[in-house]
């Protein structure tokens, strides 16, 4: 049976929650967020396994810190894991539509596909899912939000600063 472990820190956009599995973050959580699972899923509150995260977490919020680097345990699908490590790849400060990502996953018809898995994104900001925008240019669906996801696209442009995000 795998070690199940949280914490909850504090951060711009509400408290975070971070869940680790066996050591290796695996959901970051937003307070009210869509497809938050149950706490009771979120095993012992333990702060040990997350002094990386939030490190980066925080030099993130202060404008320091462009690209995560931590490891992941992502949990979904095969189709998901794919999108997940494509949300990766969109550079801080830069957006992507649905049917871009689509297309550089070859699947050009998939737009739909990978707004659902985009929206199952188990990593809140660290897997960027905020960068992806609707195929006008409007913001559409944010598990966090679409105030949240507003915010965090002007934080990252440099419209904002970390200060006004609360």
């Amino acid at each position: 049976m795998p070690a199940i472990r949280h914490t909850v820190v504090d951060s711009p956009y509400e408290p975070l929650t971070l869940v680790a599995v066996d050591g290796v973050l695996s959901r970051v959580h937003m307070t009210g967020q869509r497809h938050r699972p149950p706490e009771e899923t979120f095993g012992e509150p333990d702060p040990r396994p997350f002094g990386e995260a939030i490190r980066q977490l925080d030099s993130y919020f202060a404008g320091e810190l462009t690209e995560f680097d931590l490891p992941l345990n992502l949990i979904g699908t095969p189709f998901q894991l794919r999108v997940w490590q494509q949300l990766l790849r969109i550079p801080y400060g830069e957006t992507r539509t649905y049917g871009e990502l689509a297309e550089e996953l070859g699947s050009p018809g998939a737009s739909r596909a990978v707004g659902l898995a985009n929206g199952k994104n188990p990593v809140s900001i660290i897997v960027p899912c905020h960068r992806v925008i609707g195929a006008g240019g409007g913001l559409t669906g944010y598990g966090g939000g679409l105030d949240r996801k507003q915010r965090l696209l002007a934080f990252e442009s440099g419209t904002a600063e970390p200060d006004a995000l609360f």
